[in-house]
């Protein structure tokens, strides 16, 4: 029996998924299929954030970079995620401390924070249709763990100067998020939300305008590890200097080395209907939250006044055939009152996860390199 393909198992070839960002995304044509011979200085496998991102600023620089996207450019996490922007690692400081020592601990979380404040940049210089807005919750689902979040609050400001965090008692949490489901948690004014589909776009246009050549439609098919490296898809064959793989969760097997340090899992999102007054009344200062459970719920509100939730998990490649059961059933644990609220748009997205859930770096020959596997 023939295996899934990650990248149509779920999806229509060519075509964005049914979700709320790809309805209301700002219209973006389609690009050509990457035809004939083509040599560039540096090719790019994956037209998401990291692919997008790289070949803006590659370009900028002055060099020539082609991407090559199998499907549409944000089609993949990168235009389906919850569109949180959070300060910090996914891994939390005083684990890091523990895996790399001091010094490496605080180099990583000045990297996030320039991470968090350079996507604030771009979204606001290059796609401002992403409306971002600042603010975040981390909401404790248990009594227990309320106190671990204020006493992290007080290290990141104690250790590493980080003043934009505060914790926040059950009665301060539940002023700010409608909600019986939580203890207590912190807020966050370094990171905040936007529209992730519009920001990929944005991107998008950015990498074109300094001079990038971006395809979609154009699936890589064989690579050869070669100086220069050589690529190929259904109808182009690429020579390039430098090669940089940027696919995360949507890899499958094109290469095993990739494949066996970043594992692809499933995550799925509802969109309600409109919800009027209604939508401040759940988020009265509009920040985006995300809860302390270890399958995370995490929910903001859209442009629009939309209860955005995503919630659950799954490990195959297919998704299940109700995804909005699966985030909707979270939704109501936590805001009960929206019990007769339409969904309006329910889909699934792929990520790439590691074993330690740090972000994955390699360079696989001099002249090739690997990133990914963000772990959410």
């Amino acid at each position: 029996m023939a295996r899934l393909d990650i990248l149509t198992a779920n999806d229509r070839p060519g075509e964005y998924p049914p979700s709320y960002y790809a309805a209301t995304a700002v219209p973006f044509a389609p690009l050509p299929e990457a035809r004939g011979e083509i040599t560039c200085d540096v090719a790019i496998i994956g037209g998401g954030y990291t692919g997008l991102s790289a070949a803006l600023h590659l370009a900028e620089a002055g060099l020539d970079v082609i991407v090559l996207e199998a499907q549409r450019v944000g089609f993949g996490a990168s235009g389906r995620n919850g569109g949180q922007v959070h300060p910090g690692q996914r891994v939390d400081q005083d684990r890091l401390e523990d895996m790399a020592g001091p010094e490496m601990a605080r180099a990583l979380w000045d990297l996030a924070l320039e991470s968090v404040d350079l996507t604030i940049s771009l979204a606001r210089r290059h796609a401002p249709e992403a409306g971002f807005v600042r603010g975040l919750i981390h909401a404790d689902h248990r009594e227990r763990f309320v106190r671990h979040s204020h006493a992290y609050a007080e290290k990141l400001r104690r250790d590493y100067g980080y003043d934009r965090i505060r914790p926040l008692s059950r009665e301060e949490l539940r002023a700010k998020v409608a909600s019986e489901a939580y203890f207590g948690g912190v807020e966050d004014s370094g990171g905040g939300h936007l529209h992730p589909l519009n920001y990929a776009l944005g991107l998008a246009r950015a990498a074109q305008a300094a001079g990038a050549r971006l395809y979609e439609r154009s699936r890589v098919r064989w690579v050869s590890e070669s100086e220069p490296v050589r690529l190929g898809t259904d109808a182009a064959k690429v020579t390039a200097r430098y090669l940089l793989w940027a696919t995360n969760g949507y890899l499958g097997d094109l290469d095993r080395r990739i494949a066996a340090k970043v594992m692809p899992i499933n995550n799925f999102i509802v969109a309600t209907e409109p919800l009027g007054d209604g939508a401040r009344e759940l988020i009265p200062e509009n920040q985006a939250v995300a809860d302390s459970k270890f399958v995370i719920n995490y929910f903001r509100l859209s442009q629009d006044g939309r209860m955005l939730f995503g919630g659950g998990e799954s490990y195959g490649w297919r998704f299940p055939r109700e995804i909005a059961a699966k985030a909707r059933k979270p939704m109501l644990e936590i805001f009960p009152q929206l019990t007769g609220a339409k969904i309006d748009y329910a889909w699934g997205g792929t990520l790439g996860i590691t074993l330690n859930r740090m972000p994955h770096f390699e360079r696989l020959a001099g002249n090739i390199l690997a990133v990914g596997g963000y772990s959410g």
